[in-house]
């Protein structure tokens, strides 16, 4: 071979070496998927495509979902997707698409979690395998939507920046969201940004005249079918910002402070003539910040040691100026320290319209102890409870180490109060300072808000759910049932001294799933509605009503509303007309609800008179979620109807 051949040979294969060599620009450009926590919400990423890698063990945590395969954009992305069987508890890449509102979002339990129903939503998305298609690259970044936007970063459709622009800020536009696929180019990736309108305020419904409550238990197992945040505009409302105290005016006297206070004094002889005048000056003090009056808070005032004695009931004086020297004449009575028999007193004796107790108020105990009270509080202060007054304790330089002996019931103020949260308590480590104390008492008993113990729609309750378990409801409807249940049961207040539920599950024959007060926490509550199996069987109602009184509602407590709750999607084998009026006879209001094949006319007889109130028909399981605000209301406005106390 001659050299010029060996020459362009070589030359060639210079040539083929360097195009073999892939310039670093061309290099596949590497997937980054960021990560995000278990109760990160599709609708807070302002993206309208992208990746995420979920945490493990999100399924534990119970963040909510709504909606079965296509979910609503409120719904938790990492437990979305371990409904969908996209990941497992174990974490995972996901990938999200954003999409149009639905008209409804059917919940299901798959793969250990939950999903609730939802009337309907502005945005959803979809969730699939994390494995990308070949050529399709993600944002690396998420980009997430404000909160609160404001009238100076609001974006119209008209001036929207294109896809090159830096990230818009803002959630507050009219236009729908856009669904355009992900990046596909081997290039840098563009991030092409929609906006998202997770915060749009226009959505309204028809107002029912009842207001939603937040659920103040704070713990992840609720199974709350409610959006929360700035989603509450779905209900037509937002939440109440959270603050602890109402303030206090520029005077110093309360706002809308509506409430009937009795204070306790101790008059035992182990304060001393100097710490009873202490003791008197405070009472002062309260009376003229809290502006006594007809419209506002009226106050009573009793003292006790051996026995309780009322200095003067609710109705004897309707201002502050009035109060100061009547409590100023106030002369110790002296004896033992028995804040339980002064409890019994109040309950039995001082909340009565006789006394000038209002009913629409509140009612308020706060009790003073010097050191600890000489005999039991607690089966007292459970009454009191349950007949709605709300207990607080101030203890004034309490038991030491040495003195805890002698206590008669040890913990008694958590015995006592209203909620052992500190709330309902005010330790004093010295008479000296109790004077310095009066702003944060009165904030406390003028606080309508956090008086949980004052009787209202939500926690005076006995209720019983009569849940149809035959044959025709299979397992798939029995558990929308139990949603449906896990629903309405979530809106009260649960504990043993508030609102207690009762479950029986009927066939031909019936079962007791739980009493009243076996469950005593909500948490607890709905976890067990939703172990509850499914029986399957033949119906007969009537026999399950007669179980209910038996079982349930013979064991009702006094100061109770008794209510029953019937579900059932078909017509009964036996007579439903008597055993309904034997249980109205009783006092117990009967909410009827049938589905599918039910009959009107022993839905008419289960129901407490007017039927239109109690009574309520679905044609699909699925629709059941519908009248949950509904029976919330009739309960809440059949309540507030009534006398108070």
């Amino acid at each position: 071979m001659s050299r010029p051949t060996l020459t362009a040979v070589f030359v060639a294969f210079l040539l083929t070496s360097s195009v073999a060599k892939p310039n670093a620009k061309d290099k596949k450009p590497k997937q980054v998927v960021p990560a995000i926590e278990c109760d990160m919400r599709a609708g807070k990423i302002n993206l309208p495509e992208f990746i995420v890698k979920c945490p493990a063990k999100c399924r534990e945590t119970k963040e909510k979902v709504y909606g079965t395969g296509v979910f609503a954009s409120i719904s938790s992305i990492c437990n979305a997707a371990i409904h969908n069987g996209v990941i497992t508890n174990s974490g995972g890449k996901v990938i999200v698409m954003k999409m149009g509102g639905q008209v409804t979002y059917k919940g299901s339990f798959a793969n250990g979690v939950r999903s609730l129903s939802l009337p309907n939503w502005r945005d959803s998305f979809s969730v699939s395998v994390g494995k990308p298609k070949k050529g399709v690259i993600y944002p690396s970044t998420l980009i997430f939507v404000p909160s609160r936007p404001t009238a100076e970063n609001t974006v119209s459709p008209a001036t929207e920046p294109s896809s090159t622009a830096a990230p818009p800020t803002t959630t507050h536009v009219t236009t729908p969201i856009a669904t355009a696929p992900p990046i596909t180019t081997s290039a840098t990736p563009r991030v092409t940004v929609h906006e998202v309108r997770e915060a749009d305020s226009s959505y309204s419904v028809p107002n029912t005249s009842y207001k939603w409550n937040r659920m103040s238990t704070g713990d992840p197992t609720v199974l709350d079918p409610r959006p929360d945040n700035t989603e509450y505009e779905q209900y037509g409302q937002y939440p109440p910002e959270p603050e602890d105290h109402k303030p206090l005016s520029e005077t110093g006297h309360t706002k809308d402070c509506k409430v009937d206070i009795a204070f306790l004094m101790d008059g035992s002889w182990s304060i001393g003539k100097r710490r009873f005048k202490i003791q008197k000056d405070f009472l002062v003090d309260v009376s003229q910040v809290i502006s006594v009056g007809v419209a506002g808070p009226m106050m009573g005032i009793i003292q006790y040691g051996d026995d309780p004695v009322t200095e003067f009931s609710l109705k004897q004086f309707s201002s502050s100026k009035d109060l100061k020297p009547a409590i100023s004449k106030i002369v110790q009575k002296g004896g033992l320290s028995n804040v339980g028999k002064a409890l019994s007193y109040i309950n039995k004796n001082f909340f009565s319209d006789a006394n000038g107790n209002r009913g629409g108020a509140p009612n308020v105990a706060v009790v003073l102890v010097d050191g600890w009270p000489t005999d039991k509080v607690e089966e007292a202060s459970r009454l009191a409870r349950e007949s709605g007054i709300n207990i607080f304790f101030v203890t004034i330089e309490g038991p030491d180490e040495n003195e805890k002996q002698n206590v008669v019931e040890t913990n008694f103020v958590e015995k006592a109060v209203c909620r052992t949260n500190g709330f309902f308590s005010l330790p004093i480590t010295s008479w000296f300072a109790l004077r310095k104390e009066v702003q944060s008492l009165v904030k406390r008993v003028c606080d309508t808000d956090h008086l949980v113990c004052s009787k209202t729609c939500l926690n005076a309750n006995d209720i019983a759910f009569v849940i149809d378990g035959s044959s025709s409801v299979g397992t798939g409807n029995f558990r929308t049932v139990l949603q449906f249940v896990a629903n309405v049961t979530q809106e009260f207040e649960i504990s043993d001294t508030d609102t207690r539920v009762g479950i029986i599950q009927y066939t031909y024959e019936q079962r007791l799933e739980f009493a009243f007060g076996q469950h005593n926490n909500k948490a607890d509550l709905l976890n067990a509605i939703k172990r509850i199996n499914y029986w399957s069987g033949g119906t007969s109602t009537g026999a399950a009503i007669t179980y209910a009184a038996d079982q349930l509602f013979s064991k009702s407590k006094p100061n109770k509303r008794k209510i029953m709750i019937v579900i059932t999607d078909g017509r009964s084998y036996d007579d439903v007309r008597a055993p309904a009026l034997a249980v109205h006879r009783k006092g117990v209001i009967a909410y009827s609800i049938g589905i599918a094949w039910a009959a009107q006319d022993e839905l008419e007889y289960i129901a407490t008179d007017p039927d239109r109130e109690h009574s309520f028909f679905v044609d699909e399981f699925d629709n059941l979620y519908k009248y949950v605000p509904k029976i919330i209301h009739n309960i809440c406005n059949e309540f507030n109807s009534q006398p108070r106390n």
